[in-house]
C-alpha cells in the first residue's frame, strides 16, 4: 500500500478535527449521523444514477490504482530492452520467441509476439497505439468517477444544511435552541465540502497522475519494441529509452557520464 496517500488523509482529518477542538468545539457537534447519511447517502446515490455498473465494478481497480504500492522499474525495462536487442543482433528476432511467450508483462509480450510474427511496423504501432488509447480511456474512467463524487458531495452538503435550516426555522418556539441548532444543520455543509477535497478530488489526482506514468511506461516500451523490429544498435536504443527514465535517474546516468560517479 502506498503509505503517502494514507498518511496525507489521515493528517488532513486530524488537522480539521484537532482546529475544531482547538476553537472549543465539542465531539457531539462534529459528529452528526443525520447529515453524514444525507451527504455520503446522496452523493452514493448520484454516483449509482451516474454511472452505469460496468464502470462502477471498477472501483476496487481505481482504488488499487490510488493506494497501491507501484514500483517505478522504468530502468530495468529499459536494460532488459538493450539485452533483447542485442539478443535480435545475434539470432534476428525469431530469437526473440520465446520471450514473446513468456514475458510477464502484457504490453511487452503483445509487441514482442507481433514483431516475431512478422508484423509490419507500421501495423505494430498502430496496433500498441490503440491499445494504449484503450488504457488511457480505462484509467479516466476511474478518475472521472471520483470527480464526479467530489462534485457531488458539496452539494449534497448544502442540500443536507437547507433541510435542517428548514427544520430549524419550522420550530421558533425555543430560542435558546436555535444556535445550536443551526450548528448542526451547517455540519452537512463541512461533510460535502471536507470530503471532496481530502478524499474524493485527491484520490482523483491521484489516479490521474499514476494513470499518465503508466502510459509514459507503454510509450517507452512501444519506442523500444519497434526498435527491436528495426534492428537498431542497443547503445542507440540506448540513447531513445534514456529520455523517459525519470528525472533522478538521467541525473545519474549524466554524472556518470561526466565522471562524476
Amino acid at each position: 500500500m502506498d503509505i503517502t496517500s494514507v498518511i496525507g488523509i489521515l493528517a488532513g482529518l486530524a488537522a480539521l478535527i484537532g482546529g475544531f477542538f482547538w476553537e472549543g468545539g465539542s465531539l457531539s457537534g462534529l459528529f452528526q449521523p443525520n447529515a453524514a447519511l444525507i451527504v455520503f447517502g446522496g452523493t452514493l446515490a448520484a454516483i449509482l444514477i451516474s454511472f452505469p455498473a460496468s464502470k462502477l465494478r471498477s472501483i476496487p481497480a481505481a482504488l488499487r490504482l490510488a493506494f497501491g504500492r507501484h514500483k517505478e522499474d522504468r530502468s530495468e525495462k529499459v536494460e532488459e530492452i538493450i539485452a533483447l536487442a542485442a539478443m535480435t543482433r545475434r539470432g534476428g528476432v525469431l530469437a526473440l520467441e520465446q520471450k514473446a511467450e513468456e514475458h510477464p508483462h502484457y504490453f511487452t509480450r503483445e509487441g514482442l509476439q507481433l514483431v516475431v510474427d512478422g508484423t509490419d511496423p507500421d501495423q505494430v504501432r498502430q496496433i500498441l497505439e490503440l491499445e494504449m488509447d484503450a488504457i488511457e480511456l480505462k484509467y479516466e474512467g476511474y478518475s472521472k468517477i471520483f470527480e464526479a463524487a467530489g462534485g457531488y458531495a458539496p452539494t449534497m452538503g448544502i442540500i443536507g444544511t437547507v433541510m435542517g435550516l428548514i427544520r430549524v426555522l419550522g420550530n421558533l418556539t425555543d430560542p435558546s435552541h436555535l444556535g445550536p441548532a443551526i450548528a448542526v444543520a451547517f455540519t452537512a455543509t463541512l461533510y460535502g465540502v471536507a470530503s471532496a477535497n481530502l478524499i474524493f478530488l485527491p484520490i482523483a489526482s491521484k489516479i490521474k497522475l499514476r494513470g499518465q506514468s503508466n502510459i509514459h511506461v507503454l510509450e517507452m516500451l512501444l519506442v523500444g519494441i519497434l526498435a527491436l523490429q528495426n534492428g537498431e544498435h542497443p547503445m542507440l536504443i540506448r540513447k531513445k529509452l534514456g529520455s523517459f527514465l525519470s528525472d533522478s535517474r538521467s541525473e545519474e546516468l549524466d554524472d556518470v557520464k561526466r565522471g562524476f560517479l
